[in-house]
């Protein structure tokens, strides 16, 4: 092959070349965006609103039939915990029990624990634990009830999760379920999300509460 037909055809591989780039970027520039939802957009940190918590007939404690009235006119921090726990659990709660003292004087703040294994957790187990991180009956509920209903409550309402671990014949017990605490206004709008594992995410969650409060009052 002599020197210009090198030359031409190293031309003709470059114009190639600089065609598929030149046709990449411009798709690039031209193609449909995917559409994100909401929760892929903006982290579930901080005060926005994220829906409406729906009614719900459980049991306290004390035994006492709660539903979602109950808490109405009240600003609550939620979590999602079972007695069996061993993983995050025991730490949710010991936050949960600190934030209780934090705002001792504020009883228009409420704390509210849903169980997720509420085929163990009954009221009697629930009051137990909840003794164990000496929670004030009125101001910290502890709930429990029908099991599918709390299913459809928390990845319904709540938008979270909850289900069994795969079985691996240990007879764990194991709940896979959300470490979150979700915070809910006065109109039982849900307000933030705040990983309970991350300091930052709890200090934002004292800020909202504050802001919230505060709002209350004006």
């Amino acid at each position: 092959m002599n020197i210009t037909k090198l030359r031409f055809l190293l031309l003709g591989v470059s114009v190639a070349g600089l065609g598929i780039i030149l046709g990449t970027l411009l798709w690039l520039k031209l193609a449909p965006k995917p559409a994100f939802r909401a929760w892929e957009t903006k982290p579930l940190e901080g005060l926005n609103r994220y829906g409406r918590v729906p009614d719900f007939s459980l049991v306290e404690r004390s035994g006492k039939p709660t539903a979602l009235a109950d808490l109405q006119g009240k600003i609550w921090i939620a979590d999602f915990i079972y007695t069996s726990c061993t993983d995050t659990c025991p730490l949710q709660t010991a936050e949960m029990a600190r934030l209780q003292e934090k705002w001792t004087h504020h009883p228009e703040l409420k704390l509210v624990s849903f169980s997720v294994d509420p085929e163990h957790d009954t009221p009697q187990v629930l009051s137990r634990y909840a003794g164990r991180f000496k929670a004030d009956a009125a101001r910290w509920l502890f709930l429990t009830g029908d099991k599918e209903e709390i299913s459809r409550l928390i990845q319904q309402g709540f938008r979270l999760s909850a289900t069994p671990a795969l079985d691996d014949g240990s007879g764990s017990g194991v709940i896979l379920h959300s470490p979150r605490f979700v915070l809910i206004d006065e109109a039982a709008e849900i307000r933030g999300y705040y990983d309970s594992r991350d300091p930052e995410a709890l200090q934002r969650l004292v800020s909202d509460v504050e802001s919230l409060l505060k709002e209350r009052k004006e």
